[in-house]
């Protein structure tokens, strides 16, 4: 494997999963090869993604569900390292099926992950969708 990393950030994978053909596209596409064959490592991170998630659904007006299809296409991606993938996958299945905002999803799963219960919030509607989550009273 090679042993060149890249941080990619959200407007990469943004313009390569709009359809966007451009040249640049076309870079993108070339330096997603090279991970593919292991030459690079491509790395992100939780907030890029957090990013992808909140322009697709902001800007390109994506359904939730569509939006964890893509998202989770991207994590699998061979060649692409992010280090909380699995409690970005959690997330996702959340945020999509209890309709909350993704930002609250992965505090619950990163609440969950580091055996919390209980979250100090004013977003008592998202956060009262979580199973075996306790909201503090203030």
């Amino acid at each position: 494997m090679g042993n060149k990393k890249i941080f990619v950030d959200s407007n990469i994978f943004l313009q390569y999963l709009t359809n966007n053909k451009t040249a640049l596209t076309d870079k993108i596409e070339l330096i997603f090869q090279k991970a593919l064959t292991g030459k690079i490592k491509l790395i992100t991170n939780e907030i890029v993604i957090a990013e992808i998630i909140c322009i697709l659904e902001s800007f390109y007006k994506r359904e939730k569900n569509e939006i964890e299809i893509i998202v989770s296409t991207i994590l699998n991606t061979r060649g692409l390292e992010v280090k909380s993938a699995h409690l970005l996958f959690k997330a996702l299945n959340i945020y999509a099926s209890k309709d909350i905002d993704f930002i609250d999803a992965f505090n619950a799963v990163y609440m969950e992950d580091n055996q919390m219960d209980s979250i100090l919030t004013m977003d008592n509607e998202h956060f009262s969708r979580i199973d075996n989550l306790c909201i503090e009273k203030f």
